[in-house]
């Protein structure tokens, strides 16, 4: 099975390099068939240069600036069948790449794999904040997935899809700019196969967000989010602060 990691850069230049690095040294370590896809979101700063200097990256230009464009944009130059979505100020965990494609060979109803958030540069207590945080999210992802039925939690930035499934809904909603574009896809991906959020996959990752507009605020801003695409089909704030 062949995983396709694509990741959304603009002005990432402080970030990307050591994100690039930590997906290349697992895929080399898990000797697994990967691709690896930089997608240059109009940056304005050194991101491409950078991308550029990892030669087994491929580089895709993307002038149309949003998250879910450059996600398409990406997906649309891979060729695995699973398609990675990693945020460039992460960095991959040990043995992330086996456990994506040990689920997805284990499970054909599965189309999309997802996990937490573990920040880097942040304190235990911060994160133990952000557990509890997800464990409400994931009662009402199981909830919203096998009552209701309206859509299920994916983590923007630490979730796996499989191509056929991606395809069959049509790909990513390029509209959406930035807040909701993991809810939307979630909800609907779940209406053709499984949706899987397991405390097991994590992903390393900065706080910079919270660090700069505040665990509360930020927390506030994701969730009214995910209910509005849920109840409404598309995010209640259509506009967005780039952190860098």
């Amino acid at each position: 099975m062949k995983i396709s990691f694509v990741i959304p850069a603009y002005n990432e230049e402080k970030y990307i390099g050591k994100c690039l690095d930590s997906i290349l040294r697992e895929v080399r370590s898990s000797k697994i068939d990967a691709e690896v896809i930089a997608v240059n979101n109009a940056s304005t700063d050194r991101t491409r240069e950078i991308i550029l200097a990892h030669p087994d990256v491929r580089l895709v230009d993307e002038q149309i600036k949003g998250l879910a464009q450059a996600r398409q944009s990406g997906f649309l130059a891979s060729s695995g069948e699973i398609i990675a979505n990693i945020d460039a100020d992460s960095i991959l965990a040990p043995g992330w790449i086996e456990k994506a494609v040990l689920e997805f060979s284990q499970n054909k109803k599965l189309v999309a794999l997802s996990g937490p958030y573990v920040y880097y540069d942040r304190s235990l207590w911060i994160n133990f904040l952000v557990w509890i945080y997800y464990s409400l999210g994931y009662i009402i992802h199981l909830f919203n997935q096998y009552i209701l039925r309206k859509g299920a939690m994916l983590q923007g930035g630490n979730f796996v899809l499989r191509r056929n499934a991606l395809e069959e809904i049509g790909g990513f909603d390029v509209r959406i700019g930035f807040y909701g574009e993991d809810t939307d896809i979630a909800k609907r991906i779940q209406r053709v196969g499984q949706v899987k959020f397991s405390f097991f996959f994590p992903m390393h990752t900065s706080a910079r967000r919270f660090s700069q507009e505040g665990f509360l605020l930020t927390a506030l801003r994701y969730v009214v989010n995910y209910f509005w695409v849920i109840a409404f089909q598309k995010p209640f704030s259509k506009k967005y602060k780039d952190i860098r």
